[in-house]
């Protein structure tokens, strides 16, 4: 344990503040998970165990990214390439699954809560002409994908859902809990099922208004 202190603070104040908010085991399960970090993710802050990872090439983690357990990125793109970028200092907390076979996009500074479900496909489409019929099994049914983008400073709330073809703005806030079906501008506070805009920021006296 003491080995792996000097990889979190240099100075002896911040191994006991360090002593003093773990347990011992929490503190060896975060130095080993550090360690495995810097072999396996060198860009990334912190990458907590299990971290599940399909596709790894067609993924781009960003520098400092932390996750918490659980977290699962599936890049299954239908042509080689790119399908899931992540930012800079983004951090995914427990239980985040996030599937891509086109395009999902992630910037800069993102604060996503445990339990997010992002998505840029679903099985079969049910709202133009050529709707699936029901007696094809779910899984055999064609896929259909649309680009999803989250912008810089978005924070992202507990057990959300983001669906295809989502874009949500600079800044904006997804309440706990909440399904975005349809695009969120920046600065606004969105909540619900399907999420709609309860408040926007505003620059000239620096509040919450709502809306």
């Amino acid at each position: 344990i003491v080995l792996f202190l000097p990889v979190f603070c240099p100075t002896i104040g911040a191994h006991l503040t360090m002593l003093a908010k773990y347990s011992l085991f929490s503190l060896f399960s975060l130095g080993f998970n550090k360690l495995l970090t810097m072999l396996f993710y060198n860009k990334s802050r912190l990458i907590r165990r299990p971290f599940y990872i399909r596709g790894k090439k067609n993924i781009n983690l960003g520098k400092g990214l932390t996750t918490g357990v659980g977290c699962r990125l599936d890049a299954l793109p239908i042509i080689n390439k790119t399908v899931i970028s992540i930012g800079k200092n983004v951090q995914l907390n427990d239980y985040v699954h996030i599937g891509a076979i086109d395009s999902i996009t992630i910037g800069n500074n993102v604060l996503i809560a445990s339990k997010v479900f992002i998505t840029d496909h679903n099985h079969g489409d049910y709202s133009k002409d050529n709707q699936e019929n029901p007696n094809i099994f779910p899984s055999k049914r064609t896929l259909y994908s649309k680009a999803v983008s989250i912008q810089d400073n978005v924070w992202i709330g507990e057990t959300v859902s983001i669906l295809p073809g989502v874009t949500i703005g600079k800044g904006s806030i997804i309440g706990t809990m909440s399904v975005v079906t349809k695009d969120i501008p920046p600065y606004c506070i969105a909540v619900g099922s399907p999420a709609k805009v309860i408040k926007e920021y505003s620059f000239l006296s620096n509040r919450w208004e709502g809306v």
